[in-house]
């Protein structure tokens, strides 16, 4: 019988990407069960055309989740907190998988965070302003503050940091943009800082190599990136692979706060946290290591020319 390994936001980025693995390794010794709130929409039957098991589970309804897990040998956990820009939502949603995968008596959970910034910059700090009274970097900290609550619940736990999306470039409106005179430029508030980047796709592959390793990496916290790079160097790789001149724009954190977008103050904060504290940032987070896990790791260079063509240029 092969491992069941349950996973949650199956339709989206990083759980469609471990799907996609798993599905890829015939002889692996794993099977995907897809998790999504709504078994009607166009992701979620093209699953069902590929074979897979699709259930549906609400984060919010803890036993929907766990009769989802039943049976599982393991569980990808996720939250999506740009549905909702809820830090509460995210963390009440990690209670609620926490508490079923114990229920269900799951072997392995990868738990997808981030770093709680208020470790480096207390609410007391005013270089980066607070939040909503409790945050700096709402997305991050509601994460990082409850990594403890799986462990707590005696599940055995893989904590997951991920990196920027390189997918961003394509979906979440940051691709490069025409300036007054035509020229393109990516905006971003890093100064020289170099970035860890990542294809979405790879974040699939690295969950699935921890799974297949079995206990190695069980009560361990695992950074991973395929490059670490500068505005300026992402520029230059956007220049060669479009053929086009793009520039980096930078700005400050203050000036991409107040840009307006919906969560604009949340990434200005975001980016401030990768420039102003870089090193540690970037430490946990090695590509070579990353590389070890997944071989197939795609460069940022790489990524873009199997990408470029759908990179809106605005």
């Amino acid at each position: 019988m092969s491992k069941i390994i349950a996973v949650v936001g199956a339709t989206g980025a990083q759980g469609g990407g471990l799907v996609r693995a798993i599905l890829a390794d015939k002889a692996g010794g794993f099977s995907v069960r897809a998790i999504t709130r709504k078994l009607d929409s166009d992701k979620a039957q093209a699953l069902k055309k590929l074979g897979v098991e699709v259930v549906a589970a609400d984060l919010d309804d803890e036993a929907s989740v766990k009769r989802a897990f039943d049976g599982a040998y393991g569980a990808y956990c996720v939250t999506n907190f740009w549905e909702h820009f809820s830090p509460e939502k995210e963390q009440a949603q990690a209670r609620n998988m926490a508490k079923a995968a114990k229920a269900a008596g799951l072997k392995h959970v990868i738990w997808s965070t981030l770093e709680d910034v208020r470790k480096w910059v207390p609410l007391s700090d005013n270089r980066m302003p607070t939040l909503h009274q409790k945050w700096k970097v709402p997305h991050f900290d509601g994460k990082g503050e409850v990594d403890p609550v799986f462990a707590d619940a005696g599940v055995p736990t893989t904590l997951l940091l991920t990196s920027f999306y390189w997918d961003n470039f394509v979906y979440f409106g940051m691709g490069p943009k025409a300036g007054p005179d035509g020229t393109l430029a990516i905006t971003l508030p890093m100064g020289d800082q170099k970035m860890p980047g990542i294809a979405a796709e790879d974040i699939g592959a690295c969950a699935y190599a921890i799974f297949k390793a079995g206990s190695k990496y069980i009560g361990k916290t695992v950074g991973i990136s395929g490059d670490h790079l500068s505005g300026g160097e992402m520029a230059a790789a956007f220049t060669k692979a479009l053929g086009k001149k793009v520039v980096y724009n930078e700005v400050t954190p203050d000036t991409y706060r107040g840009f307006g977008f919906p969560g604009a103050d949340d990434l200005g904060n975001m980016f401030q946290f990768y420039r102003d504290f870089a090193t540690d940032f970037r430490k946990p987070r090695g590509v070579e290591a990353t590389r070890q896990l997944h071989p197939g790791l795609k460069s940022f260079e790489t990524w873009l020319q199997a990408n470029k063509e759908k990179i809106p240029l605005g």
